[in-house]
Formats: C-alpha cells, sequence, structure tokens
C-alpha cells in the first residue's frame, strides 16, 4: 500500500522558499542601488580634492576580506558575484557621473542639494572648485546642467556660448545647460534668480511700482534684484555698496526710499544678530526683502517687524530659482535647442505683475511650506501651566524631532529650578538665566553641562527642534530675536481661571490675569499662530493642520 501524502504540501514548500528568495533579491537590489550613490559621492569627492579615482589595491584588500566571511561552499562563486559587482560599479560611475549639481567655493550648507531631490528627475550633487579650477570645470568635465552660486556668478558668463536676454540685462549667470548641437556642446548661460527674486516680490502682495528702491550690495545677484525691481515699474533703483558713489555713509541721501533690499551676507549665520544697516535710517519703508535664508528670520527682518514693516526672507527665491532651474535642465535632456531654452528665460518687463497680486502657484508654495518646515524650530509661547510642555511632547512625537523644555534645561544648567532661583536671587537674573540659556540651545543649539559638576558635557543639538519656552520670556525683548530667528512661534492660549499657581512665585506675587493682561499683547505680537488649549492631542494636531497649511513669508 502506498504511503498517503497530504496533496499540496510540496508546492506550498516550494512556493514559500521562492518567496524567501524574492525577498532576498529585492534587499539585494535595494543594497546594490545604496552602493552606487555612495560610490558617486565618494567619486565626486576625490575628483573635487584631485584624488585618483580608482585605487587597485583598496579594491583588491576589499575583495579578499569579503570572501573572507563566506562559507568555504560558496566563496568561489561569491567571490565571482563580489569582482563582477566591482567591475559594474565602476562602468557604471563612467556612464552615470554626476550631471547636475551646484557650483561655488564654499557649498557645505548648501540647501540645494535637498531642493532638487524635492523637485525630483535626476541626481543633484555640489561641485566645489576654487578659482584656478573653474577653466577645467568648464572645459573638460561632463556635466549637464549645473546652478552656480558665489562668487562665480560672474565668472560664468564668460563660459557660455549663448547668453539669454534675463542673464545679459542681469550681468549675472546662476543656471548653465549644454545642449548638443551641430556636432557639438552648445553652452547656455541663464539666470533664474530674476524668476526667484521676481517670484518672492509678487507673493508678498507689496506694490513696488512707482517706489524708490534701494539694493543693499553690489555682488553678483545684486543687478538680478535692480532689473527685477525696474521691470515691477520702480521710480528709481539705487545699489548701495561699500565705497561707490551712494555708500551707507551718505545713505541718508536716500531716506526717502521706500523699499530695501538686502543682497549682503551681513546678518547671515553665523552672524546672526548682525545688520548692514540700522532701519531706522530709513523712515519711509513700506517693505523689506533680505535674500539671506539661514537664519530664515536676520536682524534686518525683526527690526523691520518691530517697527511694522512687512519683511520677507530669501527662502522662497531659493525654492523659486531651483524650480526654474529644474525645467531648463530637463528641457535640455529632453531634447530642446538652445534657441528654445533661451526663450524660456526671457523677461516680460512690459507687463509687471498686478499690483499686490499674489501668484498662483500651489506646487511651488507646497514646495516653500514642506522645505521650511523642515529647517524651522518650533517655539511654543504662553502662559505658564497653559500646556507647553505636554503639547511640545506630543507635537515632537509626531514630527519625530527632538523636544526641549527650556525650565529643564535651565534647572540641569544651574542645578535650582526656575522658582528657586527667582525666590533666592530675583526675577532680573533669572531672566538673565533664561536669556542666556536660549542662546546657547538656539544659536550655538548646545544644551549646557550643569555649572557646578565635574563630570558632564554640553549636549550638541541637531536638526530642527521643538521648543517649549518659559512663560515669561516675552519680559525680555532681545529674546524675540532669538526665538524668531529660525523658529516658527506658537501662542498657547489657556483661560486665566485654568492656570494653576503652584510652584509659580511670579503669578503668585503679580496675580494671573494682571500678568496675563501684560503678555497678551506680546504673546500676540511674536507668535505666528496662536493655538487654544484644548487637549495635548488635539491641539498638537490643530497646530500641525495650521503649519502644513499656512502662508510662508
Amino acid at each position: 500500500m502506498k504511503e498517503s501524502r497530504n496533496p499540496g504540501t510540496g508546492e506550498n514548500e516550494l512556493t514559500e522558499l521562492r518567496q524567501r528568495i524574492d525577498r532576498v533579491d529585492r534587499a539585494i537590489v535595494e543594497l546594490l542601488e545604496e552602493r552606487f550613490d555612495i560610490v558617486s559621492g565618494v567619486i565626486e569627492y576625490k575628483r573635487r580634492k584631485n584624488l585618483p579615482v580608482l585605487d587597485e589595491n583598496r579594491e583588491k584588500q576589499k575583495l579578499e576580506a569579503l570572501s573572507s566571511f563566506c562559507r568555504e561552499d560558496t566563496e568561489s562563486c561569491i567571490a565571482q558575484i563580489l569582482q563582477c559587482m566591482m567591475d559594474q560599479s565602476r562602468s557604471y560611475q563612467s556612464e552615470h557621473s554626476l550631471q547636475y549639481g551646484l557650483l561655488g567655493r564654499v557649498l557645505g550648507h548648501s540647501h540645494s542639494p535637498e531642493i532638487h531631490r524635492m523637485l525630483g528627475g535626476y541626481r543633484y550633487g555640489l561641485f566645489e572648485r576654487s578659482p584656478e579650477e573653474l577653466d577645467d570645470f568648464f572645459t573638460k568635465e561632463q556635466w549637464q546642467g549645473i546652478s552656480v552660486t558665489i562668487p562665480y556668478k560672474r565668472d560664468a558668463m564668460e563660459y557660455c556660448d549663448v547668453l539669454s536676454d534675463t542673464a545679459v540685462a542681469c550681468r549675472s549667470v546662476n543656471t548653465v545647460v549644454r545642449v548638443p548641437e551641430d556636432g557639438g556642446r552648445t553652452t547656455c548661460g541663464l539666470n533664474t534668480d530674476y524668476d526667484g527674486f521676481r517670484y518672492v516680490v509678487s507673493r508678498s502682495g507689496a506694490v513696488i511700482r512707482g517706489k524708490k528702491a534701494l539694493v543693499l550690495g553690489s555682488g553678483g545677484v545684486s543687478g538680478t534684484v535692480a532689473q527685477v525691481l525696474k521691470d515691477l515699474g520702480a521710480s528709481d533703483v539705487t545699489i548701495i555698496s561699500r565705497s561707490g558713489e551712494n555708500n551707507y555713509e551718505n545713505i541718508e541721501r536716500h531716506a526717502d526710499a521706500q523699499v530695501l533690499v538686502n543682497t549682503t551676507p551681513v546678518g547671515m549665520h553665523p552672524g546672526e544678530g548682525e545688520t548692514p544697516l540700522d532701519i531706522r535710517r530709513l523712515p519711509h519703508l513700506t517693505v523689506v526683502f533680505d535674500l539671506i535664508y539661514n537664519p530664515l528670520r536676520t536682524r534686518l527682518m525683526l527690526d523691520a517687524e518691530e517697527a511694522g514693516i512687512p519683511a520677507y526672507g530669501g527662502l522662497p527665491m531659493l525654492v523659486a530659482q531651483a524650480e526654474r532651474a529644474s525645467r531648463l535642465f530637463m528641457a535640455a535632456k529632453n531634447g530642446e535647442s538652445s534657441e528654445e531654452i533661451i526663450r524660456r528665460n526671457g523677461r516680460d518687463p512690459e507687463t509687471p505683475d498686478p499690483d499686490g497680486e499674489r501668484p498662483d502657484d500651489p506646487d511651488m508654495e507646497a514646495i516653500c511650506r514642506s522645505f521650511r518646515l523642515g529647517l524651522e524650530d518650533i517655539l511654543l509661547i504662553g502662559m505658564p501651566g497653559a500646556g507647553k510642555t505636554t503639547i511640545g511632547q506630543a507635537l515632537a512625537g509626531r514630527l519625530d524631532r527632538p523636544f526641549v523644555d527650556m525650565d529643564q534645561v535651565i534647572q540641569v544648567w544651574q542645578g535650582r529650578t526656575p522658582e528657586e532661583i527667582i525666590r533666592e536671587d530675583g526675577v532680573q537674573r533669572f531672566r538673565d538665566i533664561e536669556t542666556e540659556a536660549m542662546e546657547k540651545v538656539l544659536r550655538k543649539r548646545t544644551i549646557p553641562a550643569p555649572a557646578d559638576a565635574e563630570q558632564g558635557e554640553p549636549v550638541s543639538l541637531s536638526g530642527p527642534l521643538v521648543i517649549a519656552t518659559g512663560g515669561g520670556c516675552v519680559e525680555r525683548r532681545e529674546n524675540r530675536r532669538l526665538i524668531r530667528e529660525n523658529g516658527r512661534v506658537i501662542w498657547v492660549r489657556r483661560p486665566a481661571q485654568d492656570l494653576p499657581l503652584d510652584g509659580r512665585p511670579v503669578s503668585q506675587k503679580d496675580g494671573v490675569d494682571a500678568i496675563l493682561d501684560r503678555r497678551s499683547p506680546m504673546y500676540a505680537s511674536w507668535s505666528d499662530l496662536a493655538a487654544d488649549a484644548c487637549g495635548i492631542n488635539e491641539t498638537a494636531e490643530l497646530i500641525l493642520d495650521r503649519l502644513n497649511g499656512g502662508q510662508e513669508e
């Protein structure tokens, strides 16, 4: 009698084994693609440093080391696969070298690769080159499209076969594409900074027509800014430089200026707190633009805000010019001629944007909003007991960010609670400590070590944070600049009758109602939006919804 067998058991076992193989194969493919990307970065680094790309000794050592991990029965086969992987990696690099990127002298903190990843469709890296390397970069390297940043926006013009009318008018090139024509390559010099700044002005709703404008700085982008202002109908545009006819010493002769644009690096990280001029010297300003985007709000912008003048930063310009450059990259890749690409980068000075009309570009706004949210801290202000800590922890969890409680930072640093410092040393001494602690966290990105501890080191912070501030931080004017430089500020509101008094000596002394009356105007003017505390999770979700849907500066 034959032994009975459960039908289908063998097929099920084979199916399971095949599924396991499929999972392993998918994992191998993902790892190989990751490896190719990493090797691309290594080769680009070696090219920047003038190092040989191929290191045969290292390759041999790697093969021997990897083979040593293999079982004896698989060693020969895996060694052949690894050798094939090395060969194909070199072949891939020769065919898929970095085609698109940013050219500049120092690019360590550039946001451009991240923006271009969001735009998609190509690999985008950094081409960090010295002035002596420009000839070889433009004549020998095999890139297809580049963005150009300081200090090469004018130098790049010399290497272009054709220039768009925008580039000629602005005397500056910040985008270059190569087009295969007539058996060779035509290098097209373009200017998308023009599109970027025009976008910033348009989305601000500011009226430029008929107004006098000042442009601070005479670098590569100042001519572009001046051209945009002229095309938008400014009655007069004057460039202010350090040593020219119109300079900072005699700027009072232009005290009637109504529009101000800063194109200098003054106020850029790590020089937060610096400003190119005292805003009070221009009493008739109606709008201020600062092309710096790190910090997101400069000292110049914050001074303008305090004076009641609308102020706008440079991040939307960075995104908009990148988006326009991306379109030009893809046009060249899709076979458009140099004439067609040059036409794409044209100006239309005869029809300036309608006064006060914002551009209808939801995709660009979504990119600006998403990118900014990924850079800025979220700071919660409000009365003691309003729920800033618990709501902040909920926000940090949803955004996968570190959470910092400033009162806790002070307690660890000083070895005393804020309540104890206030009772023992007074409110003003506590405010001094609070401001110093905020500067360490917000600017230096460091949580200080305990002041009287023999061991322990400061903790470094990286990436954007969620921060709960002390309820009285608004009592110090200088704190406003600290929290608004790189932060979206949320006022967490709670009715006075619901605010606790235990452990809060200032509230006990002055009374909650009196303190709330005094601070409410400051909470309102310091914050970007307000949220009524209505439960931890509910309030956190409300804040996130508004952050994801709000208009950016």
